[in-house]
């Protein structure tokens, strides 16, 4: 063994610097920029293989390192005698890699790695034919960890040969055949617990319990303007609150630009056919947005029938804010339970929301008004306004009017009345950065019109909302037969707010 370990150290410098030659060149000339699409997809495919096995050998060095590094060894343990506390730190100290990687090597390396008990006897590995197919280049650590990760837990439960018949048939479905592709990862991970559930069907009852003990969400402190959010949830709580965020941010809309230099987008075949359709110039990350879904959702829940009542009434957001700021774009405003100031146009974007409550204070401290429920726009108002509207009235956000949030186009506080002819329905994200993002809206006999930012529209012009779909419909009916009028929108709007209508020109 020692000479074949000598063989193998005299040769590895001699492969790492033929590859260095290879490669190095390559890497950096950018050849794969020159090469055609089979060149590249085969390049890939060998540069992959390649990294397979050189993975494979860093997990069963690191596991051998960590078994030469096992406590029981007493003061013949390679990291004592190396000056490192444990196997750990000799990896870190020998490759210079982070702790956190030497860590989930030598744990990934376990299941696949046999060891030497304190009697010289060796102990096979727990999944020899997964690390059979590593040794081979076969498989990669993804399809390792799924595998071990899934089986592992339930190795003490199931009886041996079971275990054994899933691993080989999940490695043998990984591997593929001559004729056939092997499984990808993910799709290793469903068959494997397919497996588990199978091989061991009373363990999923004592793991959810498990989690659910351990389930848990806790907002922390402002810091930096933002409060930090963690926790752990079950399942089907994550896959709820997946399936929101998944329906808001479905990628429907095109942005049809002339700039060649975007890549292709998913575009809304009804929206593409609609004549009404407008670009969208969101320039949101998706972690902002999923934050914007979740915010929509609270003031959704906050106004629900069937939320619980605080004290006798509907959860209510208090916002604090003296009159003079509320006027000034500079003012702050304070919402009880937190002591971090808020912009003023926060504080009016709440106010112009359901579901909550506005207390304005003078200059003294006295309170000189206390929103109430006569300033919130009603049920009825808000249902007419959604069937109006159909969603969010900035062009290109497709927000539904379900989630949207009514918006008072004259400010309450300079007179605008919380009726149908003053309310258009705004997202949760557009509401907020109305008085930032260059968006101008206002209504028009009942009818919501939005002005885009300069950078979008350098026209200035007013542009009629799109409309519910009934209302889209109508007009693209009312174009086929030759009538330029939109009578049934301002019927619509007529029914919905009991004032007369007034037909305009389109």
């Amino acid at each position: 063994m020692t000479e074949r370990a000598d063989a193998l150290l005299r040769r590895l410098p001699e492969i790492e610097r033929h590859l260095a030659d290879l490669l190095s060149p390559a890497l950096a000339n950018d050849d794969a920029r020159a090469m055609t699409d089979a060149q590249l997809v085969e390049f890939v495919r060998l540069v992959e293989s390649l990294g397979r096995r050189v993975d494979a050998a860093r997990l069963i060095v690191a596991s051998e390192v960590d078994d030469r590094c096992r406590p029981e060894r007493g003061a013949a343990r390679l990291c004592e005698r190396m000056g490192c506390g444990s196997a750990v730190e000799l990896l870190t100290s020998l490759t210079g890699i982070r702790t956190t990687t030497a860590r989930h090597r030598t744990r990934a390396a376990r299941p696949i790695a046999s060891t030497t008990s304190l009697t010289g006897d060796v102990v096979p590995a727990p999944f020899p034919r997964l690390r059979a197919a590593l040794d081979d280049g076969l498989v990669g650590l993804d399809t390792v960890a799924v595998i071990t990760t899934t089986l592992g837990p339930i190795v003490e439960r199931c009886h041996p040969a079971g275990l054994a018949a899933a691993e080989e048939a999940l490695v043998a479905d990984a591997v593929g055949t001559p004729d056939t592709a092997g499984l990808d990862a993910e799709s290793t991970l469903v068959q494997a617990r397919v497996w588990s559930l199978a091989l061991d069907p009373d363990g999923v009852l004592p793991e959810y319990e498990r989690a659910e003990r351990r389930r848990g969400l806790v907002l922390g402190r402002v810091r930096d303007g933002l409060v930090p959010l963690r926790g752990e949830l079950l399942p089907d709580v994550a896959a709820q609150l997946q399936q929101l965020i998944h329906a808001h941010l479905s990628p429907r809309v095109a942005d049809r630009t002339s700039d060649a230099t975007r890549g292709p987008v998913f575009v809304d075949s009804e929206a593409m056919s609609s004549d009404d359709a407008e670009p969208s110039h969101d320039l949101r990350t998706r972690s902002q947005k999923q934050h914007d879904v979740l915010a929509s959702v609270l003031a959704v829940a906050a106004r629900a029938a069937e939320t619980p009542t605080l004290g006798g009434a509907a959860p209510t957001l208090l916002v604090t804010i003296s009159a003079e700021d509320l006027e000034t774009q500079s003012g702050v405003a304070f919402i009880d339970g937190t002591d971090q100031p808020l912009p003023a146009r926060v504080a009016r974007q709440i106010a112009c929301a359901g579901g909550t409550q506005h207390a304005v204070y003078d200059e003294t401290g006295r309170i000189i008004s206390l929103g109430s429920p006569h300033r919130v726009f009603t049920a009825h108002q808000r249902r007419a306004i959604m069937a109006r509207d159909g969603g969010c009235v900035i062009p290109g956000c497709h927000v539904p009017a379900f989630w949207c949030e009514v918006h008072h186009a004259l400010e309450h506080s300079r007179g605008g009345p919380t009726h149908t002819d003053n309310g258009m329905l705004l997202c949760w994200h557009h509401h907020r950065t109305l008085e930032t993002s260059g968006w101008a809206v206002r209504m028009t006999d009942g009818v919501p019109e939005v002005r885009a930012p300069s950078h979008i529209d350098r026209s200035g012009a007013w542009l009629r909302a799109r409309g519910s779909a009934h209302l889209q419909r109508e007009r693209t009916r009312r174009r086929r037969d030759g009538c330029g009028s939109d009578a049934p929108a301002s019927a619509a709007t007529s029914a919905a707010t009991g004032r007369p209508a007034t037909a305009r020109t389109a």
